[in-house]
């Protein structure tokens, strides 16, 4: 009977076990290295870029041209002073309410007359002493004429007793009448000179006059012009509320119907040219409820207004009116600032996107789409634009993902992931 080969026991060394470590080891490395590998390419693999995304949506769109304006009443009628004179102090102040015909603008009396220098009170008081002295003179040459009138009349009366007895001849009578008719005229003649030298004593005396005069305050007291508004109405302006003297034609007060009111935006021509007569506006930012209103008018000439960059600009001034809703109830009055939206063009269901998904790529727009994960430039041809949307003639359909404001890491075919979704 043969004896079987003794078998190893377990924990034993030999050269099987050595083998078997051996195997381990090597499995165990490998696993190691395919995990750090597996590791390292995750590290390295690009992830998906966050990005906010939007869809094209079927709405309502409307393209504006958005300016700051000012309203104006339509008929301001400013109300002067009629002649030089002092205008007592004003009782009207801004808003007060005027009546045609009834409301007291201002009262005038006459102005005092000024201070003479030196000289001109001698040249005055010189020109008043020749006054008198031209009256005495014209009261002589009147005593005078009417001596020789008295003398003529006394010898036309002598001439007529003598006619009677044909004492005298008819031709002495006769140069009796018209000596007596000449020496009548010369009386007359020598009264109005008198008259005339009387008043020109009178006026040279009233250039020395003084403004603190006695005579000046029954003069003043006695004579005043009352000036009333023309209009009905509410006062935008007082232009003088002291007393004072004013020369003729100066500006007092400025009344208008605040009901009747317009505004007044001045556009770039650029923009104007867009504009049509009866264009919807949206009146805003005034202190109130959005108010409605019409183009009236596109003026046809520009002028030139520099911007606050300092930059000159050919504007054109659009003229607005409010809509008899909104006109009912404003609360605006003259030269208040508004800001007005000029409606250009507007549509009831246009394919639309957000401004912020579109960029400019070699000259053209675009858009990145998402398709399937990946961001995928497209080229669109675009309509109407406003602040807000742009009007999407080719290159998407309604429902399409882009992206909004992407940023330099987004390129065509990256992988994206969509942190946030905006409604169109």
């Amino acid at each position: 009977m043969t004896e079987s080969p003794a078998r190893p026991t377990p924990g034993s060394s030999g050269p099987d076990a050595g083998r078997s470590r051996i195997q381990r080891r090597r499995i165990g490395l490998t696993a190691a290295v395919v995990l750090g590998v597996l590791a390292f390419t995750w590290a390295i693999w690009p992830k998906p870029v966050g990005v906010d995304i939007t869809t094209a949506t079927v709405g309502p769109m409307a393209v504006t041209i958005d300016e700051e304006g000012k309203t104006r009443i339509k008929d301001v009628f400013l109300i002067s002073t009629p002649q030089t004179g002092k205008m007592l102090r004003s009782p009207l102040l801004a808003g007060d309410e005027v009546v045609k015909g009834k409301t007291l603008v201002a009262e005038m009396q006459p102005a005092r007359p000024p201070f003479l220098d030196i000289r001109s009170r001698l040249e005055a008081t010189a020109q008043a002493e020749a006054a008198e002295a031209a009256v005495k003179l014209a009261e002589a040459e009147l005593a005078q004429a009417q001596s020789e009138l008295k003398f003529a009349e006394a010898e036309l009366k002598r001439a007529r007793s003598l006619a009677t007895t044909s004492t005298v001849s008819e031709r002495t009578l006769e140069r009796s009448e018209i000596d007596k008719s000449v020496r009548s005229a010369a009386v007359t003649r020598a009264e109005a000179n008198l008259a005339v030298r009387q008043r020109e004593a009178e006026s040279a005396r009233a250039r020395l006059v003084d403004p603190d005069d006695e005579r000046m305050g029954s003069v003043v007291d006695g004579c005043c012009v009352e000036v009333r508004s023309p209009v009905s109405g509410r006062v935008l302006r007082v232009h003088h509320t002291s007393e004072q003297v004013l020369p003729a034609g100066t500006p007092l007060v400025e009344v208008g119907d605040p009901q009747k009111i317009e505004i007044v935006v001045e556009l770039v021509s650029a923009d104007a040219v867009r504009v049509r007569d009866g264009a919807s506006v949206a009146i805003e930012d005034w202190g109130g409820e959005k108010l409605e209103g019409k183009v009236r008018r596109v003026e046809a000439a520009g002028f030139t207004k520099v911007s606050a960059l300092g930059i000159e600009e050919q504007r054109v001034r659009v003229i607005i009116d409010l809509v008899p809703e909104s006109l009912a109830r404003h609360r605006l009055g003259h030269e208040y600032r508004v800001f007005a939206r000029i409606r250009v063009w507007e549509a009831d269901k246009v394919l639309r996107v957000p401004i912020g998904a579109l960029f400019r790529h070699r000259g053209e727009w675009v858009t990145f789409r998402v398709e399937r994960g990946r961001a995928r430039r497209v080229q669109l041809t675009l309509g109407q634009r406003n602040g807000q949307h742009a009007q999407i003639l080719g290159g998407l359909a309604a429902g399409d993902v882009v992206i909004l404001h992407p940023g330099d890491r987004v390129a065509d075919g990256v992988r994206v992931n969509a942190r946030t979704e905006n409604g169109g």
